[in-house]
């Protein structure tokens, strides 16, 4: 079937509201990427289970998936021009992920650095680590190819779950002679990992670091008064660090006027500004550029139900498309199982071989 467009496959774990860090990391290359794209934005909360499958976060997966839908809709995805789904409810996933387990090796699996973080964040060890989280690259790769992606707008520490996936691919293909699954390329953002307020390398809600895009004007003025700068100026009048300083990493990011950001460098490496005025003006920039964040998440927020039928359509086209690769995947690979469950439901005749 040939397409228009080349298709994306990006998303996020529900485990709380995104943050500047989601913005930078992919969410900013996604909204631009939607017209010359053919777009699939998963809300992949089966992935929040391989670290806490516990039935108390269970529990608050509906919320979670509630919030990130709006943070995407409050950007600017638009749910006309992209597919937004949930990757529970697309059962083709699980079937995916259990015939890619078989192209790719525990070692190779184990060698991920992102892997071994996600154990030590979660308070596992080698003897804790269950099966699902070895296997998370596995089922990532699961929800890039069912869509037949070319492309993967994901954040630094992501980058190498795609590398798998692109071995996956390519091992497919060549061992059932058929090039059902495009090898994706991978889009890292502009700003590939945003230090976090604290100083800490990574924003995370975990570490209590994080700006959150639905944060009001007040709280991110608090948070950015009290952001880490240069620990070794105690004073206005001595001269500062800029490289490597989160407010001027910040500023970079976010403040569009480069002349200001210019000048406040300038004036900081001679000792001529205090953190004040430069923490003052991020978080000016900051506010200016959430405003419309916040006014189109408020405006989404004012319509209740849409969150649900954006999510009811998006799996609902998702889902079929996931049949239509499985059907190439199996068709590749010569399983009959699908044919003869085809025939027991719709009552045809089964002939095994000709």
């Amino acid at each position: 079937m040939e397409q228009k467009k080349k298709r994306i496959l990006t998303g996020d774990r529900p485990t709380g509201k995104l943050h500047l860090g989601h913005y930078v990391g992919t969410l900013k290359n996604r909204v631009a990427l939607q017209d010359s794209y053919e777009c699939y934005f998963i809300i992949a909360d089966l992935h929040t289970l391989t670290t806490k499958p516990e039935k108390e976060h269970i529990a608050q997966l509906p919320q979670n998936i509630y919030d990130v839908v709006l943070d995407y809709l409050s950007v600017g995805i638009d749910p006309e021009r992209g597919t937004i789904f949930l990757q529970s409810a697309v059962r083709e996933t699980a079937e995916l992920t259990l015939l890619l387990g078989d192209l790719v090796t525990l070692p190779r699996l184990s060698r991920l650095p992102s892997i071994k973080d996600m154990a030590r964040a979660a308070n596992m060890d080698d003897e804790t680590v269950p099966f699902g989280l070895i296997g998370y690259p596995v089922l990532q790769a699961a929800d890039i190819l069912l869509p037949r992606a070319h492309l993967v707008p994901v954040g630094k520490d992501n980058e190498a779950h795609v590398e798998i996936t692109r071995e996956i691919a390519r091992r497919f293909n060549r061992l059932y002679g058929a090039e059902v699954f495009p090898v994706p390329d991978v889009m890292i953002g502009e700003v590939p990992t945003l230090v976090g307020t604290d100083g800490q390398a990574k924003m995370s809600k975990s570490l209590d670091n994080a700006i959150f895009l639905s944060d009001d004007a007040k709280t991110v003025q608090t948070k950015v008064r009290g952001m880490y700068t240069d620990p070794n100026r105690i004073r206005a009048d001595i001269p500062g660090r800029v490289e490597g300083n989160p407010v001027f990493i910040y500023h970079d990011a976010f403040n569009p006027d480069i002349d200001e950001v210019n000048d406040l460098k300038d004036r900081y490496r001679q000792g001529k500004v205090g953190d004040v005025e430069v923490k003052k003006k991020l978080a000016r920039a900051l506010n200016a550029f959430l405003d419309p964040v916040r006014e189109r998440r408020a405006a989404y927020e004012a319509r209740p139900g849409m969150v649900e039928e954006i999510l009811m359509e998006g799996t609902r086209r998702m889902q079929e498309q996931a049949r239509l690769t499985m059907d190439m995947v199996y068709d590749a690979m010569g399983v009959v199982g699908p044919r003869l469950a085809k025939a027991i439901r719709e009552t045809t005749p089964f002939k095994l071989v000709a």
